[in-house]
């Protein structure tokens, strides 16, 4: 565990549970310590803005972060350096621990604070992560978090003061929990939906309650949503800026592009969403037919699964100890990048921008499903490579693209 934090407290505090996470805060600093004046000078970034209709677009390079509602942008961006003191919520898992901890050394790179807590390091872990950190909750003027899903995010919502909230990426949940924020909903994740609250769930509807309101702006509360994702039917109030990956781009690259493709692989099996045997018959089709060479597998996936996925295609299988945009940044990099469904069909081609790197994504059939699935799984799956921009759409049944999908907005 870190030293504990001076008395006065940091100016924004940062929750993080995985290594995107860290990554979209790294981001969210950037952007804010290089945020423009009202006249547009400095380092833009995307601007993402609202429709008549409440859905989120890219309009140009224009910084700027504005309330659905307005007629005209209100920028009243404060810098993040200097007060950014980051807490990692560590996983038991291994392997995200690994990353997160090479993370770390960026973000003190950065010139940040970090503050690693073992925060289920046993059972007494939790109350003991959470009374140290709440002097600092009360005192904070400003939480960035990046899983508003998570039970301790949401606890520590329920004791902070702060009336300035930022919610960064968390892949594609994000756009789940805008969805859910707009309609009103409890804060469920995607793949859970169709599955009965336990006890444990129920005694903690309080909790989750609670902190969702404290994610609905009201008063003199602001909540800021720091996305790559596209984002529709943006709630009332909430201002959404645009994440173009510049602290990526300006930190690393450009990569070595190597001839070939690499594929990313996912955890949809793992979170029983996938058959395993439909998920290694697709990954050997897609190898075959596109010259895959390299397979860089989710934190999440099992070393079962991945000796087997080995054995059956002859992929090298890469254990990444950085997020994939920094791996995929830094090179050396396939030309083509193959992906399922996931968070880096959006996020790849904005860290590879400028370079001749290709995303292509396979969507997920229906009989891949698993009996217990949720029912929105397919539509949800869909949505997420429907809504990618500059990628193409590759199948299992043909050996070429299909199409490439238009930018949106």
């Amino acid at each position: 565990m870190s030293p504990r934090a001076g008395t006065t407290g940091p100016q924004t505090l940062a929750f993080v549970e995985s290594p995107v996470q860290l990554l979209n805060v790294l981001e969210w600093a950037h952007a804010h310590t290089h945020a423009p004046s009202p006249e547009g000078a400095g380092g833009p970034a995307p601007a993402v803005s609202t429709s008549k209709k409440g859905k989120a677009r890219v309009p140009g390079q224009a910084s700027r972060r504005w309330r659905r509602g307005q007629s005209r942008p209100e920028i009243h961006r404060e810098p993040a350096a200097g007060g950014l003191t980051l807490v990692v919520l560590s996983p038991v898992d291994p392997m995200t621990r690994g990353q997160l901890r090479r993370m770390a050394e960026l973000a003190r790179e950065e010139g940040h604070e970090v503050r690693w807590e073992d925060a289920r390091d046993g059972t007494s872990a939790p109350f003991r992560t959470i009374g140290g950190l709440a002097p600092l909750l009360r005192r904070t003027r400003r939480i960035v978090m990046g899983d508003p899903f998570s039970r301790y995010v949401q606890v520590l919502l329920n004791i902070t003061k702060a009336r300035d909230l930022v919610v960064v990426d968390d892949g594609t949940a994000t756009m789940e929990f805008v969805s859910q924020l707009a309609r009103g909903e409890r804060l469920v994740r995607w793949h859970r939906k169709s599955q009965r609250p336990g006890a444990r769930d129920l005694l903690f509807i309080p909790v989750s309650s609670k902190a969702r309101r404290r994610l609905t702006p009201g008063g003199r509360r602001r909540v800021e949503i720091f996305s790559s994702m596209p984002i529709e039917d943006i709630p009332q109030g909430v201002e959404v800026t645009y994440n173009d990956f510049a602290w990526t781009r300006s930190r690393f690259g450009p990569p070595h592009i190597s001839d070939g493709a690499d594929m990313v692989g996912t955890s949809l099996v793992e979170t029983g969403v996938v058959d395993a045997d439909r998920y290694r018959d697709a990954v050997r089709t897609l190898a075959t037919a596109h010259g895959v060479k390299r397979y860089f597998a989710h934190r999440r996936e099992s070393a079962e699964k991945l000796h087997d996925l080995a054995a059956c295609t002859g992929l090298e299988v890469v254990r990444p100890d950085l997020p994939l945009e920094l791996i995929a940044r830094r090179g050396p990099i396939g030309r083509t990048i193959l992906s399922f469904p996931s968070t880096v069909v959006h996020t790849l081609p904005l860290a590879l921008a400028g370079t001749d790197v290709k995303v292509a994504v396979c969507d997920i059939d229906p009989a891949w499903l698993t009996a217990s699935a949720s029912p929105r799984a397919q539509g949800f799956l869909s949505g997420v490579t429907g809504s990618a921009r500059d990628v193409q759409r590759v199948s299992t049944t043909s050996d070429q693209p299909v199409k490439e999908a238009k930018a949106t907005g």
